[in-house]
């Protein structure tokens, strides 16, 4: 029986692993970088700001995901960004506490199975939720072949509130712009009751119902 499981990179031997998921992924099937070894920075102690996850099939690395805490929501001018009419980046940063979700990717023999993909966000849920923050803003390439698009709209629910021409990685694509409201999220899961929703709460199901509890009633 195939076994799927997710660790938070913290030493020599999940970094080299998780190193080797880029290397094969966005430098040599993406070619979106230029090497690998800058992208993770050697463990010492953690970064409270960056958290990497390793998803890894029977032992082989298979999966990779970081999150970036409190990421600055207005980018840089010149990514061209354009954003709905209706998305006002100031009042989402007052009500909302954002983790950015980037350098999602999986080994091509691997996208097939959406266990990986689930196991990495269920990892990423459980720590952004225990650390008290509201929301998930990501992009993605429009267009590209192995987009997870798809998966973050439809199955996660995330909504598309702009796009960016330009970003750090080497790639022509326009990419859109994708927020996710935890809650939201939680309550939309959690009428389907399916495995999505089993994988992705396990654990943490009292601190959702807690918050949404304390959101029902207007208690911070």
């Amino acid at each position: 029986m195939t076994k799927v499981r997710t660790i938070e990179v913290s030493d020599v031997s999940s970094r080299r692993q998780a190193l080797h998921v880029i290397e094969e992924v966005y430098l040599k099937e993406k070619r979106w970088i230029l090497g690998v070894e800058n992208e993770i920075p050697p463990c010492q102690g953690g970064n409270d700001r960056y958290s990497w996850f390793l998803a890894t099939v029977d032992e082989e690395p298979a999966g990779v995901l970081r999150l970036f805490y409190d990421p600055p929501l207005e980018l840089p001018e010149e990514y061209a960004v354009s954003l709905l009419e209706d998305v006002d980046l100031v009042r989402m940063g007052r009500v909302g506490r954002f983790v950015e979700i980037g350098r999602f990717m999986i080994i091509p023999r691997y996208r097939t199975k959406i266990l990986v993909a689930l196991r990495l966000m269920e990892a990423a849920v459980r720590q952004v939720v225990e650390r008290d923050y509201t929301h998930f803003i990501t992009d993605v390439f429009e267009g590209e072949p192995h987009s997870p698009l798809r998966f973050h709209t439809s199955i996660l629910g995330f909504e598309i509130i702009g796009r960016h021409l330009h970003g750090e990685l080497n790639c022509s694509l326009t990419r859109i712009i994708l927020t996710l409201d935890i809650l939201k999220a939680y309550q939309r899961l959690k009428e389907r009751k399916n495995r999505v929703y089993r994988s992705l709460t396990e654990g943490i199901r009292g601190i959702l119902e807690e918050k949404l509890t304390r959101s029902v009633q207007g208690q911070p």
